[in-house]
């Protein structure tokens, strides 16, 4: 097919315009357009917060009974295929592409807000504070952040490896319930709207990760974190990832995940080794027996009566938990679409609890190794992490923290290393998915072209925005772009049941479409024709 055929226009244009327009009026009107956006947020979270709190306790509960179903057993890929990806480098892909450097920021120094502002009334700075600062951490980014990230991989991995459809969008996703209207102008907007969130979600990543790097080339070099120093960063990472997004999936975005994952691995065994080992290891214990003691409570909390006078309202599941369930949704479609192309060759068994076991293992590493070597540090006095938090920013209160570790220079190099790879490879997955999805069909891998235009076009629109003080603004856009995202998810899920129980029924009437859900039904067959027959000989035996 000519290339200029194979792209969706309407996609591609749309999705351009759509953040022209919204980037455009925060470029001319920063503060105007940064109140209206931030009052839209307000409101959805204030008065839809509740839809947040629902939709991650039932995409959890979905996707635990989507595995141990028999459509579980449905396996990515032809009869008797093996894994596409080792699993070091698939939970390497998948945690490189769902968390990026964010993991590197938060990971260190989030247990500090909760420590001045805990949940649930709790005096700050109290023993009762310290407790639930370790464990709250690992719950805004344990499994029902991968359970969110993991649904729209489900209809997607499916149609694309089972019903042999080579498209990968969110759109064809949910083609079983909105049938032929994906072709018209919903399929678009559906896929726009993906789009758009995506690229608010990356100037978010952009916005906590760049002043972290930059903070660490200071340190090293006495070099100021200037805006320029700023530019220079995220420039060198738009370099990486669009060089590792043209190399491809197997060459350029494993490659990089790999390294990825082998450095972080090291930083953290570092720290736990030559840190407060005991500490660590108790503290993060402790902090999982509370979260796991306290799962539903904190996924429901949301302060009801909060705006009655003898109530303290303290907003801290608007700004903590919903935020968070808001952006997880916002990043879902393109980790995803993202899952679901690198799981060939596994069950969808293997996919879900592979990515919500892995994702949160993953995280639950980063918080309770590093932010607990922070909280360490508060609680003995060597670093007084608030203070210098309050005085001089999270940024360079995080690099000041691995400062405090043996070998600090050394660490701080290693540390902003990582960070520029991390930020690389979500970035070259974002690039790669946001190819994916304005084509018509991806046979093998999107257009090279079309890859480098979107590697470049993450980059371009923070950039300005950055130099004008406005992507939180972007990001807060994203969220409240993004708020429709609620019910494609229940499309997705829905989509998902109907086209593979449609298809496990007709595997037992006539020859499926799917070779491995026949093969699937043979074998259970052929197990209840071996039990009659043992039965048989054992009558006849008799």
């Amino acid at each position: 097919m000519n290339n200029k055929k194979i792209i969706d226009w309407p996609t591609f244009i749309g999705a351009l315009i759509l953040l022209i327009g919204v980037t455009l009026p925060l470029v001319l009107f920063p503060d105007a357009g940064k109140k209206f956006v931030s009052n839209a947020n307000e409101f959805l979270t204030g008065n839809f917060g509740v839809l947040y709190m629902i939709l991650g306790l039932s995409v959890f509960a979905f996707l635990l009974y989507v595995a141990f179903s028999k459509n579980g057993q449905i396996k990515l890929g032809d009869e008797g295929e093996k894994p596409e990806f080792n699993t070091f480098s698939w939970a390497a892909m998948l945690f490189a592409a769902g968390i990026g450097s964010s993991i590197l920021y938060w990971g260190v120094i989030e247990w500090a807000y909760y420590y001045q502002g805990p949940p649930f009334g709790i005096t700050p700075e109290s023993k009762d504070a310290v407790r639930w600062a370790t464990a709250y951490g690992m719950f805004h980014w344990g499994p029902i952040a991968w359970a969110i990230y993991t649904l729209p991989a489900l209809p997607i991995a499916y149609f694309y490896y089972v019903r042999k459809k080579p498209v990968l969008k969110i759109s064809e996703a949910v083609r079983p319930v909105l049938g032929g209207w994906v072709d018209g102008p919903l399929g678009t907007i559906i896929d726009v709207l993906f789009m758009f969130g995506l690229l608010g979600g990356a100037g978010t990543t952009l916005a906590l990760g760049t002043p972290m790097i930059a903070q660490g080339v200071t340190d090293l070099t006495g070099i100021p974190s200037s805006l320029g120093l700023k530019a220079g960063i995220m420039l060198l990472c738009t370099i990486i990832f669009a060089v590792s997004a043209y190399s491809g999936l197997k060459r350029g975005i494993k490659i990089l995940s790999d390294i990825n994952l082998w450095l972080a691995l090291f930083i953290l065994a570092y720290i736990f080794i030559f840190g407060p080992t005991r500490f660590i290891s108790e503290t993060t214990f402790n902090g999982l027996g509370i979260l796991a003691d306290n799962f539903f409570k904190m996924a429901t909390w949301l302060e009801p009566f909060g705006n009655l006078q003898q109530f303290k309202e303290t907003d801290f599941p608007e700004s903590w938990t919903i935020f968070y369930w808001a952006w997880w949704l916002v990043y879902a479609p393109f980790v995803g679409l993202f899952v679901a192309r690198i799981s060939r060759g596994r069950t969808i068994r293997q996919m879900v609890l592979g990515t919500m076991i892995y994702g949160t293992l993953g995280c639950v590493l980063f918080f309770g190794i590093m932010g607990n070597f922070g909280l360490y540090m508060q609680l003995t006095g060597s670093f007084d992490v608030v203070s210098f938090m309050n005085d001089n920013g999270a940024p360079a209160t995080i690099i000041e923290i691995i400062n405090q570790l043996p070998l600090a220079k050394l660490m701080v190099l290693l540390f902003t290393v990582l960070a520029i790879i991390f930020l690389a490879t979500t970035f070259d997955s974002s690039s790669y998915i946001l190819a994916s999805v304005v084509q018509k069909n991806v046979e093998g891998e999107p257009l090279r072209w079309n890859r480098l235009f979107w590697a470049f076009a993450l980059c371009l629109m923070p950039l300005v925005l950055m130099f004008l003080g406005g992507l939180d603004t972007l990001q807060t856009a994203s969220i409240v772009g993004g708020f429709p995202l609620i019910f494609i998810m229940f499309l997705l899920a829905w989509s998902f049941m109907k086209a593979s129980n449609r298809d496990l029924r007709a595997a037992d009437d006539y020859e499926s479409p799917t070779i491995h859900i026949k093969r699937w039904n043979k074998q259970k067959k052929k197990k209840k024709r071996s039990a009659l027959e043992a039965l048989e000989e054992k009558n006849n035996d008799e």
